[in-house]
């Protein structure tokens, strides 16, 4: 069954909370937010709101940029790199990508989220960008930015998200609007978090610490971007459940979890104290068990019980974070002191 977008104005729309959906509404492109269906969206727009910050806040890059040249190995050095990369490919093809699936969300408290996610990927890109200048020599930032188009393993892993993106766009029907929303889950849920663990554990060992800051408040945000995801495929699952397909989402969690082992691998490799492919591995797959577990599945990889980075939760405490990645509740810190928020997946 084909999609249609949203039309921009609609008056012989309904605006009715009982008669509205999460897509394939007959949506009339009024934004009444007083009157909402999903409350956890209404309750999700006050902590991503509160989630406001700017790359420029954060101090300490000029001490990374001299232990970036003075104190990380080749092997630090190359992961860094080629991390940077990978990140700022996710976060540009995101903040290219949303605006369209926006067109094929009919509740308006929901796209209002997606409004304020596209914003937030705009501001990690301009975080990297920050990074970048603030840390490495102008000569070597470009090819920072397009390892991830000459590396060969990168673009295959590109090529490969990308593609699930453009299918829906070329042909809107009900399995690659699945396929999408899935791939959307698993880019926010499984592609980060290899890289955010490396910068973790750099910080661990007192390096980088600034650059780990800035990545602290980049995976803030992505939580609440994938709590978004989890909701709008439990909605998926309520009200079309003829769409809802266990076996593309384990086909899918497959290939994520091959491809991002390898890609992992290739950059971090066994050169960085506390990571090498055994850890990158088992980190993967565990990640994939509880991305599953939070849509209701069982896991991929049930000999897998436990995250073999046991500092993450100890340094997301001390940075007040207080971010578990394997329960189901989040609580959020601001660096505005706004307001704090929990929900519950």
């Amino acid at each position: 069954m084909s999609f249609i977008p949203n039309q921009i104005f609609n008056p012989t729309g309904n605006d009715n909370t009982q008669e509205r959906t999460i897509i394939k509404g007959n949506t009339t492109g009024l934004f009444n937010l007083n009157n909402t269906k999903y409350s956890w969206a209404k309750l999700m727009y006050t902590v991503m709101i509160g989630n406001f910050w700017v790359p420029e806040k954060i101090s300490g890059l000029n001490e990374d940029s001299i232990q970036y040249k003075q104190e990380l190995t080749e092997g630090e050095k190359k992961a860094y790199d080629g991390i940077l990369s990978f990140l700022i490919f996710l976060d540009s093809i995101q903040t290219t990508n949303l605006p369209n699936f926006a067109e094929y969300i009919t509740a308006p408290e929901v796209q209002l989220l997606l409004a304020i996610q596209a914003y937030q990927e705009a501001i990690h890109s301009q975080s990297y960008a920050t990074i970048l200048e603030s840390v490495v020599d102008a000569d070597k930032r470009d090819d920072i930015y397009y390892f991830r188009r000459e590396n060969q393993i990168l673009l295959e892993r590109n090529t490969y998200i990308g593609k699930i993106y453009q299918n829906f766009i070329d042909n809107p029907n009900d399995e690659n609007f699945f396929r999408w929303l899935i791939g959307n889950f698993l880019l926010e849920w499984i592609y980060f978090y290899n890289g955010f663990a490396f910068f973790d554990t750099l910080a661990d060992h007192q390096k980088m610490k600034a650059t780990d800051r800035m990545i602290s408040y980049i995976r803030r945000d992505e939580l609440t971007h994938v709590t978004m995801f989890t909701n709008i495929l439990r909605e998926i699952k309520k009200e079309f459940p003829e769409m809802w397909n266990e076996k593309i989402i384990y086909e899918m969690f497959t290939d994520a979890v091959i491809q991002e082992i390898k890609r992992a691998q290739h950059i971090l490799g066994n050169n960085i104290i506390g990571i090498n492919d055994y850890t990158t591995e088992q980190y993967t797959k565990r990640l994939a068990n509880d991305r599953l577990s939070l849509l209701g599945l069982k896991p991929l990889y049930p000999e897998v019980k436990e995250s073999p980075y046991k500092h993450l939760e100890r340094l997301q405490d001390n940075n007040g974070e207080k971010t578990n990645f394997f329960e189901s509740t989040v609580t959020n810190y601001t660096q505005s002191n706004a307001m704090q928020g929990t929900w519950d997946f």
